[in-house]
């Protein structure tokens, strides 16, 4: 099997894309530009569990109502929390909360605060209490400009998540994805919810693989403007970006370390694409291994003392792992003749895959420890799993009703969202790290 088959069946990337490499030149790139679209979400399911909350406006300036309402679609997303209308109740950050009164209408938890404005700055005091309890679990202020209330709304969204369930919430991180519209291509980020879409770069050029630096302040992606892939990395507050590996034949699939000083790579530099790791600079390339068959779509573990990875060696795709500094590869998949694109969990416990069954592409997820294997979607073409950063999601790119979309589904398969902008296709999809 040569690497162009092979390539167009297993991995995403360039068997959508191969063609487009042979198309040549120049780079026509925009860096930096505000997106137009904003992602609408659709949610379906429940979680096992639910929490019931009431969510009440914050009080003393309108901004207040708003980012109730932040706060009120983010706990909806996740899928766990049960919304008890709070209408009317005029609770500010100082106002002692009737705990039997709110538990006779069945929440069993408030939030609720004040919003005050100075100088075109605002500060945002919030109070979260258990009603059953009797107790206040949390309390804090925080400050910002008007455009900052978002995110303000999300981090209260985040420390309600935490406090109440006991893992920390994604609702103030970020999502990195690729639009295509016409012939033109946009690396996106975009708040979790879809929202504040921005461009990191705009080209004629075929984009993929993005990856988020375990800091989020850098993406790693490929770009085909010279002709062939490219790996670059780009810093998002000032778009300096920058070519790490532009080696003979095709360079693809990045994946940072966890603390970031390197990067694993596939290269095909040798006459077939096998798995490299580089320091983030460029600097000191290093094979990991040697395969008489094909190597690709590397991806670090939690500890970074190993690194899984997709390889035809077996006869067919299949995912394993092997040692960072080197050594023998072990297969981990064995459902199924054709599992690509893997994922490692936050904690190391599961791994996410694309795995073909019954001809659709569908995301998988498999217990480390005893193999056992949940399928999470139903296809027809689900692709590019990413954890969120708590482990309790998997953000994936899908096609619904023939339109491309970006789709999250929770790991016990029961909640589902659709993020779907007005035109283009979306796709690949990365989920971004936490960040202070």
């Amino acid at each position: 099997m040569t690497i162009v088959t092979f390539a167009k069946n297993v991995v995403r990337n360039l068997r959508r894309l191969s063609q487009v490499a042979l198309i040549a030149a120049a780079a026509n790139l925009t860096l930096g530009t505000t997106a137009t679209a904003q992602l609408r979400v659709d949610i379906s399911g429940v979680g096992a569990t639910q929490y019931p909350i009431a969510i009440a406006d914050m009080q003393g300036d309108p901004a207040g109502r708003t980012i109730a309402e932040v706060i009120r679609a983010d706990l909806t997303r996740s899928g766990q929390f049960k919304l008890v209308n709070a209408t009317g109740a005029a609770l500010t950050a100082e106002t002692p909360v009737s705990h039997d009164d709110w538990r006779s209408r069945g929440a069993d938890y408030i939030a609720y605060g004040s919003v005050s404005q100075a100088a075109g700055q605002y500060t945002v005091t919030y109070r979260l209490t258990d009603t059953v309890r009797k107790t206040e679990l949390d309390g804090v202020a925080f400050a910002g400009s008007e455009k900052e209330l978002r995110r303000i709304a999300h981090q209260i969204a985040d420390r309600i998540y935490e406090k109440i369930t006991g893992i920390r919430g994604v609702f103030s991180t970020r999502l990195a994805y690729v639009v295509k519209r016409g012939d033109v291509y946009e690396l996106q980020i975009a708040d979790a919810d879809g929202q504040n879409p921005q461009v990191m770069l705009r080209s004629k050029h075929s984009i993929i693989s993005p990856a988020w630096s375990p800091d989020g302040k850098k993406l790693a992606y490929v770009s085909f403007e010279l002709g062939k892939p490219v790996v670059y990395v780009q810093t998002l507050a000032t778009g300096q970006r920058v070519p790490i590996a532009n080696f003979k034949g095709n360079n693809s699939a990045p994946a940072w370390s966890p603390n970031g000083d390197k990067m694993a790579v596939a290269l095909s530099r040798d006459g077939i694409s096998q798995i490299y790791v580089i320091d983030n600079d460029g600097s000191n390339l290093r094979r990991v291994m040697r395969s008489p068959l094909i190597d690709t779509e590397p991806h670090f573990s939690p500890d970074g003392n190993s690194i899984v990875f997709t390889s035809d060696r077996s006869g067919s795709p299949q995912i394993y792992q092997v040692p960072v500094n080197g050594g023998d590869a072990r297969r981990i998949t064995f459902n199924g003749s054709y599992n690509i694109s893997p994922a490692l969990s936050p904690d190391s416990n599961n791994l996410v895959y694309v795995t073909r069954r019954d001809g659709a592409y569908r995301i998988a997820m498999q217990n480390m420890a005893t193999g056992s294997e949940q399928i999470l979607t139903d296809g027809p073409d689900d692709q590019s799993p990413s954890f969120a950063p708590n482990g309790m999601q998997v953000l994936y790119s899908a096609v619904q009703n023939g339109r491309s979309v970006l789709a999250v589904v929770s790991t016990d398969g029961r909640v589902r969202q659709t993020l779907s902008t007005l035109e283009g296709k979306v796709q690949e999809p990365t989920w971004g790290p936490f960040t202070n």
